[in-house]
């Protein structure tokens, strides 16, 4: 049985507003993740930031990041590109190699529901950083060893 993996952020508590310097509104960089009770088996860590409440596409994916090492906190504004910190990977999520904070549609006039969830992996992943969401959570089946996750809303 997994031990679950407790994710805060100083940026803000789970439930509350995204701040805006993590939002296409504003810097759009990625905020830090604390990591609490990460197994010491862990050999990499993978994160998935998804929009909730896209009409008609379930789990919309703004951040793709894996082959992360172990570590206590993942630190704020993780560089854009395919390769990045410490040779993690960041794939394509939002069409692009990078974090892509909350920017929902200026129309929807209702706040998005955003989750950043991290796994602790027993392996590296073998994945191209053109691999998408689904590809990246097939990768992943039966190396979770923990997850946890955070969310928070955003509006524009």
């Amino acid at each position: 049985m997994q031990k679950t993996l407790n994710v805060t952020s100083p940026a803000f508590s789970s439930g509350e507003w995204i701040p805006k310097i993590h939002t296409g509104d504003g810097e759009d960089i990625s905020p830090a993740l604390q990591l609490q009770g990460l197994c010491r088996d862990a050999v990499s860590l993978a994160v998935i930031l998804d929009d909730l409440d896209i009409p008609l596409i379930p789990n919309y994916s703004h951040w793709l990041l894996w082959n992360l090492p172990p570590m206590e906190e993942i630190p704020a504004n993780i560089p854009y590109g395919p390769s990045t910190l410490r040779g993690a990977v960041q794939g394509r999520a939002y069409g692009k190699n990078r974090y892509r904070g909350p920017y929902p549609p200026a129309f929807l006039k209702k706040p998005h529901r955003y989750v950043f969830r991290v796994y602790a992996l027993d392996c590296f992943l073998q994945l191209d950083a053109s691999a998408r969401r689904k590809a990246l959570v097939k990768a992943m089946q039966g190396h979770i060893l923990q997850e946890g996750q955070i969310g928070g809303v955003y509006h524009r």
